[in-house]
């Protein structure tokens, strides 16, 4: 009886030995699963990745041509404009045979022109005679002591300022009284 039992024991150890290698074997393959599964979830994410970066710099290259193309246009337009004013100078230079009178009036007519096709373009003129001096748009290259205008009073203008919202494009150049 005692062999029969020691017979049944190694059998059952031999079946838990099995049972334990199975389950090795099972827990493995739920591993390797595992594993090829984050897998192709890496390669999946990887992939998005290199698409939005790809999305990205096209996006980046687009804009960037549509901003060289619409520099490039805004430009052609003004200087179109600006040719208009060309023609007219060209026009009061040809007419020999003109007064001092009319040759006046055509000047002030073209600068009137060239006023408008600035103030379309957004740019506006500042520095005039009598305004209060501010260094930051005013450039002053001389002063003059003047008691009838104020101090840090502008007194004579040399050449306008133009400024474009808020950037400067060119400063007033004048002279300051103190």
């Amino acid at each position: 009886m005692q062999k029969g039992m020691n017979k049944v024991a190694e059998e059952i150890k031999e079946e838990v030995k099995e049972e334990k290698k199975e389950s090795k074997k099972e827990a493995k393959v739920k591993k390797a699963d595992k594993i090829e599964k984050l897998e192709k979830e890496l390669e999946e994410k990887n992939n998005q990745m290199l698409r939005l970066a790809a999305e990205y710099d096209n996006f980046r290259k687009r804009t960037q041509r549509e901003k060289e193309a619409i520099h490039g246009d805004t430009k052609a337009q003004l200087i179109g404009e600006l040719l208009a004013v060309a023609d007219n100078f060209e026009r009061a230079l040809a007419n020999e045979n003109g007064s001092a009178e009319d040759l006046h009036k055509g000047f002030e007519m073209i600068s009137k022109q060239f006023d408008d096709i600035l103030a379309k373009n957004s740019v506006e003129k500042f520095g005039e005679k009598g305004e209060e001096f501010d260094p930051n748009i005013h450039s002053g290259v001389m002063h003059v002591d003047d008691e009838t205008l104020g101090e840090n009073t502008i007194a004579e203008v040399f050449s306008k300022g133009y400024r474009m919202g808020d950037r400067i494009i060119r400063h007033a150049v004048v002279k300051v009284a103190n």
